[in-house]
């Protein structure tokens, strides 16, 4: 499943994990060009997928379709198991371009029958109608139910940051209670934009909130319940191109989050990412300073366990290959390998030793001729910044430590784990070549533990059941 998305002109949206009962369902949004329906408004309904391991899937009909006059899209919600039913909650985009919150519930998590009346909350006094969206369900502490939900209030009192999750509060489901905003995150990067998609949950002994700015994952962290927040240091789950990660609990502690990478414009390097692409899973990692890191999945890591016979080779003089592994000897230059022969899709593992001070260290991919094209994944030892292509993640790296490489090369999209504590995701497919480089430069460094496997291709898996 990973990497995949539906057949034809059809794309994975924003996804809603949820587990319940030893099942793993993933709800997206089943989107048709990019966006582009119903005048822009998404036209999108409810897909739903169900797994036990992460291997095998079960594909359903879909959750919840649209069918009314009003309905101009079915958006980002979640579900909740209360009182022996499962309950969607999601918001209705009308014609209007505003946005309210609907209901629907249903026995067993497959079929949803929409209840009355829907829509049942609209944007409370002062808050954009056309800016109330993703209500996210979760059961406190005090039993009651809560719903965070995207919002942005009319008249902030600076100017563009009136974007903020709220909070509401139901015994019944009926009866909303208005609680108020719960946080404000401001912009980023010179980005205005109201914080889409909220996901709440409890993870190794802390409570964290995540949410989507410009489709990237944010996240905060609380040690009392939800009282208070705190931002980490580095408070992404991701780059860009990974678009509105949610999580769902899975097996003993683990906790696996789906996002979507979205196609490229003309299918070009430096085309602006489209809305709506393949599927991508992530295991969150819970690390030392209660932040958090994402791994691979080792269940969906789509490699055929083949080695791929590339040849290892010497560049540069400074490039000394002995027993398989590469020593680097560049204090004031470049030194390079190459590893050649490789196929289309691969599955490439290494580990680059450095010494400290190295300046910049890392892979050339898809590479031609002697380091004459590539994409470059690089590790910059003055930042401990990683980039790949125009696409980078901050703080990865801490200087004259080891550092491990888990990369996936799927068709255009290169999947790249660091340290089974960072992901790092890009499509670029116009690149063709069949050499991986590894380079050192200003510095010393070796690479160890090189392997290369041939990877299994996902593509498609199908519209919903009863969809043709």
């Amino acid at each position: 499943m990973q990497y995949s998305r539906p057949g034809g002109n059809f794309f994975v949206g924003d996804c809603m994990p949820f587990a319940h009962d030893g099942v793993f369902h993933l709800y997206y949004l089943l989107d048709e060009a990019h966006h582009a329906l119903r005048g822009g408004l998404g036209g999108h309904q409810w897909a739903h997928l169900s797994t036990t391991d992460l291997v095998c899937w079960t594909q359903h009909p879909l959750a919840l379709a649209l069918g009314q006059d009003w309905e101009a899209s079915l958006c980002t919600g979640s579900i909740l198991h209360y009182r022996e039913k499962y309950h969607a909650f999601y918001p209705t985009r009308t014609w209007q371009k505003t946005e309210c919150l609907s209901h629907a519930s249903g026995p067993d998590g497959i079929s949803f029958a929409k209840t009355l009346p829907n829509p049942f909350l609209s944007a409370p006094a002062g808050y954009a109608p056309a800016d109330f969206r993703d209500p996210f369900a979760y059961i406190g502490d005090d039993g009651r139910v809560n719903l965070l939900v995207t919002a942005r209030l009319e008249a902030p009192s600076l100017a563009g940051l009136g974007g903020c999750i709220v909070r509401f509060t139901s015994q019944d489901l009926a009866h909303w209670d208005f609680q108020g905003p719960i946080l404000f995150p401001g912009s980023r990067k010179g980005h205005l934009s109201v914080p889409e998609c909220p996901d709440y949950f409890a993870f190794n002994g802390r409570q964290y909130l995540t949410f989507g700015q410009g489709l990237r994952t944010y996240y905060r962290i609380s040690s009392d319940g939800g009282a208070s927040w705190s931002r980490p240091l580095i408070d992404t789950l991701g780059n860009n191109m990974l678009a509105v990660m949610k999580t769902a609990s899975f097996g003993d502690g683990r906790r696996i989050g789906v996002a979507w990478i979205g196609s490229r414009d003309g299918g070009r390097d430096d085309g602006n990412r489209l809305w709506g692409g393949h599927l991508v899973f992530r295991e969150i990692v819970p690390l030392r300073d209660g932040s958090l890191g994402t791994k691979f999945p080792a269940e969906m890591v789509p490699d055929t366990g083949r080695q791929v016979g590339a040849h290892l080779a010497s560049l540069t003089p400074g490039a000394v290959i002995d027993a398989g592994n590469v020593t680097f000897r560049a204090p004031a230059t470049i030194e390079a390998a190459s590893l050649a022969e490789l196929p289309r899709d691969y599955r490439l593992r290494c580990t680059f030793t450095p010494q400290r001070g190295a300046y910049r260290f890392g892979l050339g991919l898809r590479g031609e001729g002697a380091f004459d094209t590539m994409y470059l994944l690089s590790v910059s030892g003055t930042t401990g910044n990683v980039r790949l292509g125009d696409e980078e993640i901050e703080g990865v790296y801490e200087d004259g430590q080891p550092i491990e490489f888990d990369i996936v090369l799927h068709d255009d999209i290169i999947d790249v784990c660091i340290n089974e504590s960072h992901c790092l995701i890009n499509r670029l497919g116009n690149l063709q070549g069949g050499s991986a480089f590894l380079f050192c430069e200003g510095g010393c460094a070796t690479v160890s533990g090189i392997a290369s496997t041939y990877v299994k291709r996902n593509e498609e898996f199908g519209l919903p059941v009863g969809m043709s």
